[in-house]
């Protein structure tokens, strides 16, 4: 039998800071058979590094020194293999140049050969130089290894160029966010999907630092989806898909069955396009796409080593179910559910309009409005309308989150608690105002100080439960905008208190007379209130238009979402 002919192949395993608790000693022998790196990721289609020796001739027992040389790694792992017989075992021995940094390892029958520079770079079966005894007979099978032998993998392309909106509901379906933006600018979300015969050519496009992603869902819900992520690592796009099972992390695929992969990093925007065909039954997890679903679109950040963190917001959901091969559409979608978008705003209407008025018209307008309208007083028919509006709101909007979300939400911190807080203070106030004293019973002032001590907390725990419900995932109005106004309006509302409070003073004051020493009354506090009650209503009128400023300009920002 003629001697073997020799092949040098190489593999590197690189491995993330993270912990690798399977292989505290670095020594993967369950990959010896695959030789493909568990990293959930596609292999690179073209490799950087290369394998060279000191000698192409060798007798028995002769020493050859091995070079690896490229881009920096982590890790490697040599192996040779009979050139005529690469699928037979490992043939030959190893011995360290530098025991501190190498070690050896034992794998028998090894099929497959990689590289491996980082966690998710990394190239499969490169072929090493041939090495043969004098006198060997020619090779008869070629060095490099055969495409079938190869484990599936896409080159992958750049992109010269932003995509674009032309052809968006005409000749391919388009979600965009805000709705008809240019997919160039830096604030666009856009997603597209063209079908041609039995492929889909989709293009994926938003401002991120690390990923963007969408999904198909046959709900609104995260959970049993196909996703899709395009995830930005030290400005090189990695195209993966994932099955998403649930409110957890997604596992990336190793294999997904995707085709001409092209992808662009500029200006703020992570782009990217791929084919896959309408069915992959091959492929578990993967969706047919001649089917309804709604469409996830989400953004996040993403960390060395490609590891994806959940999404700091809200994804984009299309507001229906749609089938991206039926005829183009041009949509968009919204990154807040609607039952929690009237949740919202309902108790803005509540808190900031209709609880505010009911109050000062109840501490400063007794004396302008003391008519009868239906057996009471004009400014108590007026502060009981308002507040029992504010207790009506309130209700509705509270069961809504629990109707959304089927029950009690774990995700959304302290704004739950406030909110059955301030849901409590609302139907209290109401049933207490229902038992009061008579106006000059003793227990009257009692009355007086709980009722006004109870709305008053109320009130504060509203703004301070809006305050957090603003920033939650489900609504996440516009930051640090969204503080800025209501910390505005907050000023607003004690600014008109207090001018207010510094009228009725002034008035107080205008009719003190200084009588040997003392002061005397001149008129009661009631009558020395109404004399500014003309002023008192331009105030009053001054505060409703600056308070339905405040609640359009949250309500318009709550619509955009």
């Amino acid at each position: 039998m003629e001697p073997p002919v020799l092949a040098f192949t190489l593999w590197i395993f690189a491995f993330l800071s993270v912990p690798a608790a399977g292989y505290p000693n670095g020594k993967v022998r369950e990959a010896c058979s695959s030789m493909m790196p568990r990293h959930e990721h596609s292999p690179q289609p073209s490799p950087e590094h290369t394998i060279s020796v000191n000698e192409t001739k060798f007798r028995p027992g002769d020493h050859i020194k091995v070079n690896l040389s490229g881009p920096v790694f982590e890790g490697f792992f040599i192996q040779a293999r009979n050139a005529e017989n690469l699928a037979g075992p490992a043939v030959g021995s190893f011995m360290l140049a530098e025991e501190r940094i190498s070690q050896l390892l034992t794998c028998g029958l090894c099929r497959h050969a990689t590289v491996v520079e980082k966690y998710k770079i990394f190239w499969v079966k490169i072929p090493g130089p041939v090495i043969s005894q004098p006198n060997a007979p020619p090779l008869t099978t070629p060095t490099s290894i055969t495409p079938e032998t190869l484990p599936t993998s896409q080159p992958v392309f750049h992109l010269t160029k932003s995509f674009n909106a032309s052809g968006c509901g005409s000749t391919k379906f388009c979600i965009r966010n805000p709705p008809k933006c240019d997919p160039g600018a830096a604030y666009c979300f856009f997603l597209s999907f063209k079908q041609n015969n039995h492929s889909v050519l989709i293009e994926m496009s938003g401002p991120s630092e690390g990923y963007i992603a969408f999904a198909l869902s046959h709900d609104q819900w995260m959970g049993d989806d196909d996703a899709y992520l395009c995830i930005n690592e030290d400005h090189r796009i990695n195209v993966n898909t994932a099955y998403l099972s649930g409110r957890i992390p997604p596992v990336l695929d190793s294999e997904n069955g995707l085709e001409d992969i092209s992808w662009r990093v500029a200006d703020g925007l992570v782009q990217c396009s791929f084919r896959r065909n309408l069915r992959l039954p091959a492929y578990k997890g993967r969706f047919n796409l001649d089917a309804n679903y709604y469409i996830f679109l989400a953004d996040g950040e993403a960390s060395e080593g490609g590891l994806i963190h959940k999404h700091h917001r809200q994804p984009l959901i299309t507001n229906g179910m749609y089938n991206v091969t039926d005829s183009p559409k041009d949509v968009g979608g919204s990154r807040s559910p609607l039952l929690l978008k009237l949740h919202a705003s309902l108790m803005f209407v509540a808190w900031m309009t209709t609880v505010s008025i009911g109050v000062i018209v109840a501490r400063f307008f007794k004396p302008v409005w003391p008519h009868s309208l239906f057996g009471k007083e004009i400014w108590f028919q007026v502060h009981r309308m308002l507040m029992l509006t504010t207790v009506l709101l309130t209700s509705i909007a509270f069961v809504l989150p629990f109707i959304y979300r089927g029950g009690w939400s774990e995700w959304a911190g302290f704004h739950p608690y406030l909110g059955c807080t301030v849901m409590a203070l609302a139907i209290f106030q109401p049933l207490m105002a229902g038992f009061r004293p008579p106006p000059h019973a003793p227990r009257r002032q009692v009355f007086n100080w709980v009722h006004w001590s109870t709305g008053t907390t109320a009130r504060i725990l509203a703004v301070v439960t809006m305050f957090l419900g603003m920033d939650l995932p489900a609504l996440n109005l516009p930051d640090p905008w969204d503080t800025y106004t209501m910390i505005g309006f907050v000023a607003w509302h004690v600014g008109i208190d207090i001018l207010l409070e510094i009228h009725s003073y002034c008035l107080i004051r205008k009719v003190e007379v200084i009588d040997e020493d003392r002061i005397q009354i001149l008129q009661s506090l009631t009558s020395a209130e109404a004399e500014g009650h003309t002023f008192k209503e331009i105030v009053l009128t001054i505060y409703i238009c600056g308070n339905t400023a405040f609640l359009i300009t949250f309500l318009a920002a709550i619509h955009q979402l």
